[in-house]
């Protein structure tokens, strides 16, 4: 497939339990230390609900105040985190609607859990008293759209707008759905990335499906036990032309719906390889183009076999990987979001001016029933030459997603 020109990422907003901005990303998992995953029943007891512990990557920071003037219908946690990380990007938000214009600005914004907990008070009540009339239902709180929706409204923009919940591919398919956009002359910039919140629906619903892990997730390992989950949010401004300011290129994307389970991936990673040979493609790459990547590394058994399978095929025993999900936990819809930030964190030379590679962090206890990869460690560098990077994210239903980014080729 012959490549397309590529689009521009400028400096991501970052919001996870690691902290905020990218400094602190980047130096928090380039120390290959602690991890800020902990146990905690906050998100149950916030909502009166009887507490249930987990180790969850939670934030911590103390969140700006929403402006007075924004509307009931807006205000959830979900939104106050994005509230939060997007203040890291105001200056890039005010540049873009000078440059272009508030009707050519898009939106996109993934989520799964959206504002759904701002409902609880009405469950519980409808519960105890078999009554759904005493309480209101917040209905535009929960909608899929109502993080791009809030953004749109605090911005003034007037272009097109819209959520993507497509569960842990969605921050990664707001990024696709951005480039889309631009190529059919849509819009001139989108503000496009990924939010979710803990919430007591999400954690019991993958403990449920016995896929949480009672200690600090391990990915890649024969010990792994399953994953954290954890809240975060990632936003990226992305545009046609390239800003004057720190960008990454957004070179190309790849996806695939192999349908094979409800909730567990395809055992010979069929969907993950169509996807990874599609970013490949769309990108004009060879698998040896690729010097690092970012893994979807949930720490479960099927997902981390068979990821390897799809990355040993397509990439071969060499390319570097790294699942930094040990060191954030599993954002969920802003997975792929969040985890693409970190791809632009590592290919900036201005923020990565070594070339370091995050080491994984795991109990380096290989699993010998999955296909060898190259993991990273402490000592772990760029390749010499244009660095390029890509990031799986992997979800309900088989839906497959890989994102490419790096430098432009002179």
């Amino acid at each position: 497939m012959t490549g397309i020109s590529p689009l521009f990422l400028s400096a991501p907003a970052m919001l996870s339990s690691l902290g905020e901005g990218i400094l602190s990303h980047w130096q928090g998992i380039l120390g290959g230390g602690d991890s800020p995953l902990a146990e905690t029943d906050e998100p149950f007891r916030r909502w009166g609900i009887s507490p249930k512990s987990a180790i969850l990557g939670r934030i911590t920071a103390e969140l700006r105040p929403f402006p007075t003037d924004v509307p009931a219908i807006h205000r959830s946690r979900n939104n106050h985190l994005l509230w939060q990380a997007l203040q890291q990007i105001e200056g890039q938000i005010y540049g873009v609607i000078e440059k272009y214009g508030a009707a050519r600005i898009a939106t996109v914004i993934g989520s799964s859990t959206t504002g759904a907990d701002e409902n609880i008070p009405l469950f519980k009540y409808a519960a105890e008293h078999n009554d759904w009339s005493a309480v209101a239902f917040n209905q535009q709180q929960q909608l899929f759209s109502a993080p791009a929706d809030f953004i749109a409204h605090r911005y003034g923009l007037h272009g097109l707008c819209y959520g993507i919940s497509t569960a842990c591919t969605s921050g990664a398919r707001a990024l696709i759905s951005a480039a889309r956009l631009l190529r059919a002359g849509l819009c001139d910039a989108v503000i496009c990335g990924g939010v979710d919140s803990l919430s007591p629906l999400t954690v019991s619903g993958f403990g449920a499906l016995s896929v949480l892990s009672a200690r600090r997730t391990n990915p890649l390992s024969a010990n792994r036990a399953g994953i954290n989950i954890g809240e975060g949010a990632a936003v990226f401004i992305m545009t046609k032309e390239m800003p004057e300011r720190d960008s990454v290129a957004f070179l190309g994307y790849g996806s695939s719906s192999d349908a094979y389970h409800m909730s567990s991936p395809h055992p010979e990673g069929a969907g993950a390889i169509e996807a990874f040979e599609r970013a490949l493609g769309s990108a004009a790459l060879e698998g040896e183009d690729i010097g690092w990547i970012n893994l979807h590394g949930t720490g479960t058994l099927h997902n981390d076999r068979m990821e390897s399978i799809a990355v040993h095929k397509v990439f071969g025993p060499n390319v570097y990987c790294t699942s930094t999900k040990a060191y954030h936990g599993h954002t969920l819809g802003a997975a792929g979001a969040l985890e693409a930030a970190m791809l632009w964190a590592a290919i900036s030379r201005t923020y990565n001016p070594e070339g370091r590679l995050p080491p994984q962090l795991w109990d380096k206890c290989a699993d010998p029933q999955s296909a060898p990869l190259r993991i990273t460690d402490k000592h772990s560098r760029w390749p010499a030459g244009r660095r390029i990077a890509a990031s799986s994210s992997f979800a309900f239903g088989g839906n497959n997603t890989v994102l490419i980014l790096g430098e432009k080729n002179a």
